[in-house]
């Protein structure tokens, strides 16, 4: 199939891509890399009046370090972050999520940006996002509004983003060196989207867990926190942590589905299973006998 009709604009500049937004009153789509909306697209299930090519606002683009964090420009590549020496540094949680994110050819289009904007929620993105902290700046004619990355996503592909509104920014904040990384995820292939998958980090102070960052995808209809699981490891010694209790708080706060993919009931034990693994991992535990 091919495309319904739609008139095509390019905005040159934050400000004019905005006014396109608003002047279109909910019948502009935005496009970034297209990696997803391509095929909606040529399948007509996105049928927008006006396509918003945002690729050559030059402000959209790029890594920065900023005060207390690293912000990234959604039209940033992801093969382009991968190869980031800030973001090795300073964020490897996200480096190491990334490169789960597709396959070679789709990240060499496909952005940080367009993936966290769509709200996929088996996506790695949108959970790295969410477990790491971070903040999206949005922009529309009426001005900016910064949103939590755990407020930001309301439901499967549905954001806060109002019509007229773009996200120009996502900013992560700095976590302190040596701080450890879980991350793992279960696809059918590589680079399927995962049917079940965990993201987070940890920080150790003083012998202990000072605070974690943790979040499901694929286990519910938006990227969930493992709040339960984040509460239950603050204060604790490494050698004072029970992997497996700990996964049932974390899967007690995700609500998984039934698909021609895998069930609920697959997602909720896979997911107990990985995060104990996972746990086990990156304290270096021992698995109770």
């Amino acid at each position: 199939m091919k495309p319904a009709p739609f008139d095509y604009v390019r905005p040159g500049s934050v400000e004019e891509a905005c006014r396109i937004l608003a002047e279109a009153g909910g019948g502009a789509t935005v496009i970034a890399g297209g990696q997803t909306l391509m095929p909606l697209l040529n399948l007509r299930m996105s049928q927008p009046f006006v396509l918003v090519d945002i690729g050559g606002i030059g402000e959209l683009q790029g890594i920065s370090a900023v005060s207390g964090g690293v912000r990234i420009g959604p039209m940033t590549r992801q093969a382009d972050a991968l190869e980031d020496a800030l973001l090795a540094a300073r964020l490897p949680a996200l480096v190491r999520a990334l490169g789960h994110v597709g396959h070679y050819q789709t990240r060499n289009r496909g952005t940080l940006g367009g993936s966290i904007a769509l709200g996929e929620p088996a996506a790695e993105m949108p959970a790295t996002a969410v477990a790491m902290g971070a903040t999206m700046e949005i922009a529309s004619v009426r001005g900016t509004r910064q949103v939590a990355a755990a407020d930001f996503y309301i439901g499967p592909y549905m954001t806060v983003l109002e019509p007229d509104e773009l996200l120009i920014g996502v900013t992560y904040p700095d976590l302190p060196e040596g701080h450890l990384v879980l991350f793992r995820e279960l696809a059918q292939r590589a680079g399927d989207f995962a049917l079940v998958g965990m993201v987070g980090t940890a920080v150790l102070e003083g012998g202990v867990v000072a605070r974690a960052g943790l979040a499901w995808f694929g286990m519910g209809p938006t990227p969930i926190r493992m709040s339960q699981a984040e509460a239950a490891l603050s204060g604790r010694a490494p050698t004072d942590i029970d992997a497996d209790a700990l996964a049932v708080l974390a899967v007690a706060d995700t609500a998984p589905f039934d698909d021609h993919h895998a069930s609920a009931e697959y997602r909720r034990t896979v997911g107990r299973r990985i995060f104990a693994r996972t746990l086990r991992e990156a304290f270096d535990l021992r698995e109770a006998a």
